[in-house]
């Protein structure tokens, strides 16, 4: 069982279906999933914006399934401050990943995904930057 962080936007990508879907699914039902405080309120954030495209069905449905989420996952505390990503965001998932010694990102961030492994291993950080696709593929 690994530990695997899930960037925001892949999990509200998840809702419309696909390898995202598929990515959030495996990290929930065999890995163990962190998130930081932080991501949580990001993924708040970005519900309320997109409430204003969907129908009140449709985000009720994506707040029940964020909640879901968030009760599946281990949310914590980040201490450690790693600056490494041209976006401060970024940084926050690369911080909570050295906190919790993860040993997967899922994320589509073309920033984050361009972070050769030598740079994060300098910076104390072991984990493997992956899209969804090749998470999918680890298995």
């Amino acid at each position: 069982m690994a530990k695997v962080v899930l960037d925001a936007n892949v999990i509200i990508s998840a809702a419309f279906g696909g390898k995202p879907l598929d990515a959030v699914t495996l990290a929930l039902t065999k890995h163990e999933v962190y998130l930081a405080e932080s991501i949580v309120q990001e993924l708040m954030s970005v519900l309320l914006k997109l409430s204003k495209k969907l129908s009140s069905e449709q985000t009720v449905f994506l707040q029940e399934k964020m909640r879901e989420l968030v009760s599946m996952a281990r949310v914590v505390h980040v201490s450690s401050n790693v600056i490494l990503s041209r976006d401060p965001n970024g940084d926050s998932y690369l911080s909570l990943c050295k906190e919790t010694k993860a040993a997967f990102l899922v994320t589509g961030d073309k920033d984050l995904l361009s972070i050769d492994s030598s740079t994060l291993r300098k910076h104390g950080i072991m984990t493997r930057i992956v899209t969804p696709h090749d998470f999918l593929s680890e298995e």
